[in-house]
């Protein structure tokens, strides 16, 4: 019988994280949660605590931290002072890297740096760091296995081929609660009804990302240092159904796709198993229920952001992180109703233009330029968008 394989999940109250621990208790015989993390959520993440029983919980919140550290419970509480040191833990086989944004990069790269096999959900850490990271995974012997269902989709039509054979990989997109709205209409856009996203459900960011299409416009990114391509070898396509998760198309013109209902367990799962395959008991794809699929090209005009995804990329340097750290500010301001849904891409073109640099950064300048642009659009009174 096989060793039960430790799991560390960062972020586990959220979306991503919430769906691991339903793949991991479907696989109990296989898998052991070991830690759990969240920032602020801790009525959830006890009620995980008492279900799976880790040996230790983090809560990277310091106000959060001091609450629950005041509680008798049975199991070891850190802060986040200790996640570094936790993630190398000998008793720590697999890291699910489900943290929400930039805050996730430090502990994706010391996971790395420690060799771990790391499930990847935190797309923002290739984003601004895919050069670092990539480098540190061919050294260290770690393993990145992608669990956005679109990399797990290309990683899977490319197992057994030769990736000089190659030519693009497509990208597919819902094209989220927006598709079909006018463009003159984005003025009047409302919180509530960019929340509302047709086919999955997510956290409040990544869901306001994908009305945006600015997820679309990070997976990009992400894919380009995942698979070693290059920019004009990835491509994005609508496809409303989400069925076809990704495809990739060969030399000779032959394409392989990767389908499946929309359910992030699906992509979690393989992440874990990864290169097994383990059986599911939920519901599984009905061709007759999805009997047409359909797709479209994207309109870069009312998906701005994808335009600027695909350019910063282009660009290189720390244009990547400028563009992820502006929409993180910009998505936020939203959420709070401080701007409206068309200025999320004039704030991100503009911080663009502000901070870029060609210089590719390091590490410091990574972290010292995502605190500027955080820095200015939080408290600058100087940019003409009405909010600050």
């Amino acid at each position: 019988m096989k060793k039960k394989k430790n799991i560390i999940i960062l972020g586990s109250t959220g979306s991503i994280g919430s769906s691991a621990l339903e793949v991991i208790e479907n696989n109990s015989d296989k898998f052991c949660v070991k830690y759990l993390s969240t920032n602020t959520r801790i009525d959830l993440l006890l009620e995980q605590a008492r279900k799976f029983k880790p040996r230790g919980l983090i809560i990277t919140d310091d106000y959060a931290y001091r609450e629950i550290k005041s509680q008798k419970l049975d199991f070891e509480i850190y802060s986040k002072y200790d996640l570094l040191e936790i993630i190398v833990r000998d008793d720590i086989d697999i890291v699910i890297a489900a943290m929400v944004g930039f805050a996730g990069l430090e502990s994706t790269l010391e996971a790395a740096k420690s060799g771990k096999k790391i499930a990847l959900a935190n797309k923002e850490t290739l984003v601004v760091a895919g050069h670092i990271i990539t480098k540190i995974v061919q050294e260290s012997g770690s393993e990145i296995i992608p669990i956005d269902s679109e990399h797990s989709a290309i990683l899977q039509c490319l197992i057994g081929e030769n990736k000089s054979q190659v030519k693009k990989v497509i990208l597919t997109a819902s094209g989220g609660p927006f598709l079909h709205r006018d463009l003159k209409d984005f003025e009047k856009i409302t919180i509530d009804e960019a929340l509302k996203h047709p086919n999955w459900k997510m956290g409040n960011k990544i869901t306001i990302d994908s009305a945006t299409m600015m997820n679309k416009g990070l997976e990009v990114i992400e894919a380009r240092w995942l698979f070693g391509l290059r920019k004009d070898q990835i491509d994005v396509i609508i496809h409303p159904q989400s069925i076809i998760h990704s495809m990739v198309e060969f030399v000779d013109g032959s394409i392989k796709a990767q389908l499946g209902i929309p359910d992030m367990k699906l992509p979690i799962q393989y992440a874990l198993s990864y290169p097994e395959r383990f059986p599911v008991s939920y519901s599984t794809m009905d061709f007759i229920k999805y009997s047409q699929l359909t797709f479209l090209e994207p309109d870069l005009k009312k998906f701005k952001c994808l335009e600027l995804a695909y350019k910063s990329l282009e660009s290189g340097g720390n244009y990547p992180v400028i563009l992820n750290a502006a929409n993180e500010i910009a998505v936020q301001k939203f959420l709070n109703n401080e701007i409206k849904f068309t200025q999320i891409p004039e704030i991100i073109e503009d911080s663009l233009e502000r901070f870029g640099e060609s210089k590719e950064p390091d590490i410091n300048d990574i972290f010292e330029c995502d605190l500027r642009v955080r820095e200015f659009l939080q408290k600058s009174n100087k940019v003409n968008y009405g909010i600050f």
